[in-house]
C-alpha cells in the first residue's frame, strides 16, 4: 500500500513548514514528522533570526560577520544570497503572524545582539523566538486544505529507481515511513521530496537539541547516494544549564549579548583571557574556553552571571527562562547560572545547492539537515532560522520546474518487506549501544580532539555499526532501532571528516594539528557512499 502526494515533505520545522506552506497553494502535501508537529529543534530556538533591520547595519556587515565566524570556510555567494534574502522572508513572518518583540518606545522590531555579531540584528520573540515561528507556521498548515500532517510517523529510507530495482536514471520517489503507533510501514510518494529532519545533536551524551535531532535525513539521504560534508563542525553551545534535573535546556546567547558575564566559580571573569570580544566571542572560542577553564580547574561548570543587570528587564527580556530556571530553584536575578557547553548544532550535512537542490533528482532538502556553504566552520548565532527560512522558499521557487521535468510518477514502488524479521527479544541491547555511542562522541569526537582519540572512536564504531546492521535486519523495525542505525551512522561520518581535516578551523580543533591551513584545507570535506568523493 502506498500514499501518493504531490510533495513530500519529511520533517515540521521551520524549513519544512515554509516549503510546505508554499507548495500546497500548487497541489497536494504530505508532512511526515516522527513525533508531534510541533517537535523540532525550531521550536527550542530562543535568540532569533538574524536580519539586517536597523538602518545603521549593513548587508555587507552581516556577510563579513558570518564569513568571520566560519573562519572563513563559508561559500560567499551563498552568505550574500541568505543576508539579501531575509528582509523579505522575515516580512513573510510578520504577515503569519509572528510575535516578535516590539520596542514599547517607537513600535519598531526591538533588535538584540549575539556573540559574533557587529551590530543588533537580532529579530527576536522575547526568548522564545523559535516557539512563536513554529506555533506560526503550524497554525497556517493546519488550517490549510492541501496539506495532510502525518504525526508519529518516522521515515526509514528514501526510495529511489534503483533502490527499487527499476531501469532508467536514478530519482527519488518518496520514502518508507513507520507509523508509530501501529507498527506498518507504508510507502509515501512525492514527484518532488524535501527532507528537513533538523539537526543530529543527539549523536553526542549532552547536548541542547531535543530527542528528534537524530540524524535521520543526513543518513538516509548518504544510504540513497548523495555527498556529506563538513560533518566535523559540530557547533557546541557555550550555555547549556548545568543541573541534575535538567535535560538539555539551553541559556540563550543573547544573555550574554544583553551584558551577561562568564565567570569560574572563584569569580573571575575569564574570557577577557581568550578573545578581544569577551564574553561576545563566537561560539566556537568561548566553548573552547570553557571547556579549557573546566579542564584546568576540574570544576564541573562556569557560571553566567547577569546579576548585575536590572531585574526587571532581566524578567521581561528572558521571561522564559526566568521562570524555568526557577523550577530548578535558581533565580537569576540574584544568583549566577550554572553552565556547561553542549552538542547545539550540526554546521555540516546533506550537500545542497543555491535551490536546496541534492544530487539526487527529485530530493530536496532545506535547514539543518543540510550544508549550504553559509555556515562554513561555525554558525553566526541566529543565521540558522534564516537559513532555514530562506531556503525553504528557494526549495518552492523550483519545485515546480522539477515537477514538471521529472517523468511522470508511473511506477508500482513494492511494499517494504519485513523478510524473517522477529520481535526484539532484549530491547537493553539497543539503549546500550545508544549510550556507548554517545559517550565515546563526547569523550572523543567532542570540542578538542586528536588522531588517536578519533581512531579510537572510529574503531568501536565500525563494530557498532556491523552489530546494529545485524540488528536492523533481524529483527521487526521500531523507532529506537531506526534511530540507533541513523545515529550511528552520523557518528561514523563526524569521525570520518575530522580525521580528514588536518588542520584547526572553526569547530573543528585537533591537537595534533593546531593551527589553521589555507594552503592545503580551505575547502569542504565531502564524503559519499563508496568512498570519500574529495
Amino acid at each position: 500500500m502506498s500514499r501518493s502526494f504531490d510533495t513530500l515533505v519529511i520533517g515540521s520545522g521551520a524549513a519544512g513548514l515554509t516549503y510546505a506552506l508554499e507548495m500546497a497553494e500548487r497541489g497536494t502535501v504530505a508532512i511526515v514528522t516522527k513525533r508531534d508537529r510541533m517537535e523540532s529543534n525550531t521550536r527550542f530556538a530562543q535568540g532569533g533570526i538574524a536580519v539586517v533591520v536597523d538602518k545603521e547595519d549593513t548587508f555587507d556587515a552581516h556577510v563579513k560577520d558570518t564569513i568571520v565566524a566560519g573562519d572563513g570556510l563559508n561559500d560567499p555567494r551563498i552568505v550574500r544570497l541568505c543576508v539579501e534574502e531575509g528582509p523579505a522572508r522575515l516580512a513573510e513572518l510578520l504577515a503569519r503572524g509572528v510575535d516578535f518583540t516590539k520596542n514599547p518606545v517607537d513600535g519598531q522590531l526591538d533588535l538584540t545582539r549575539e556573540g559574533g555579531h557587529s551590530a543588533r540584528r537580532v529579530v527576536h520573540a522575547k526568548d522564545s523566538t523559535g516557539l512563536s515561528i513554529e506555533r506560526a507556521l503550524v497554525d497556517a498548515a493546519n488550517a490549510h486544505p492541501n496539506i495532510a500532517v502525518f504525526e508519529d510517523h518516522h521515515a526509514v529510507d528514501l526510495i529511489t529507481r534503483r533502490k527499487v530495482g527499476l531501469r532508467g536514471d536514478d530519482r527519488c520517489l518518496g520514502a518508507y515511513v513507520l507509523d508509530a503507533r501501529t507498527n506498518r510501514i507504508e510507502a509515501f510518494l512525492g514527484k518532488v521530496v524535501l527532507l528537513a529532519t533538523g539537526g543530529a545533536g543527539k549523536v553526542y551524551r549532552y547536548t541542547s537539541n531535543p530527542d528528534v535531532a537524530t540524524g535521520d535525513g543526513i543518513a538516509m539521504a548518504y544510504r540513497a547516494g548523495c555527498s556529506v560534508a563538513n560533518m566535523e563542525f559540530f557547533q557546541f553551545h557555550p550555555t547549556c544549564l548545568f543541573h541534575p534535573a535538567a535535560k538539555n535546556f539551553l541559556v540563550t546567547e543573547a544573555c550574554r549579548g544583553e551584558g551577561g558575564i562568564l565567570r569560574r566559580l572563584d569569580g573571575h571573569a575569564f574570557m577577557a583571557d581568550y578573545h578581544a570580544l569577551k564574553d561576545l566571542a563566537p561560539r566556537d572560542v568561548v566553548a573552547r574556553a570553557i571547556d579549557s577553564e573546566l579542564k584546568r580547574t576540574g570544576d564541573a561548570h562556569v557560571v553566567l552571571d547577569l546579576t548585575h543587570k536590572d531585574p526587571r528587564f532581566l524578567v521581561e527580556h528572558f521571561p522564559g527562562i526566568h521562570a524555568k530556571l526557577l523550577e530548578f530553584g535558581i533565580d537569576l536575578r540574584t544568583q549566577p547560572i550554572p553552565v556547561v557547553p553542549a552538542a547545539h548544532y550540526c554546521c555540516g550535512g546533506v550537500v545542497v545547492d543555491e535551490h536546496a537542490c541534492t544530487s539526487l533528482p527529485g530530493l530536496l532538502a532545506a535547514g539543518e539537515v543540510t550544508h549550504t556553504g553559509l555556515h562554513g566552520a561555525n554558525r553566526l548565532a541566529s543565521n540558522s532560522l534564516l537559513e532555514a527560512v530562506v531556503f525553504g522558499h528557494r526549495a518552492a521557487a523550483v519545485s515546480t520546474t522539477l515537477q514538471q521535468a521529472l517523468p511522470a510518477r508511473d511506477v508500482e514502488v513494492p511494499e517494504w518487506n519485513t523478510g524473517s524479521a522477529t520481535d526484539p527479544d532484549e530491547n537493553v541491547l539497543v539503549s546500550h549501544a545508544w549510550e556507548e555511542i554517545r559517550s565515546l562522541m563526547w569523550n572523543y569526537v567532542g570540542i578538542v580532539r586528536s588522531n588517536k582519540r578519533l581512531a579510537r572512536a572510529q574503531t568501536r564504531l565500525t563494530l557498532l555499526e556491523r552489530e546494529i546492521r545485524e540488528d536492523y535486519w533481524n529483527f521487526v523495525l521500531t523507532r529506537d532501532l531506526i534511530e540507533l542505525r541513523n545515529i550511528a551512522l552520523v557518528a561514523t561520518l563526524v569521525v570520518e571528516c575530522a580525521l580528514m581535516r588536518q588542520e584547526s578551523r572553526g569547530l573543528h580543533y585537533t591537537l595534533d594539528y593546531p593551527e589553521r591551513d589555507d594552503a592545503h584545507w580551505l575547502r569542504d570535506t565531502v564524503v559519499a557512499r563508496g568512498g570519500r568523493s574529495r
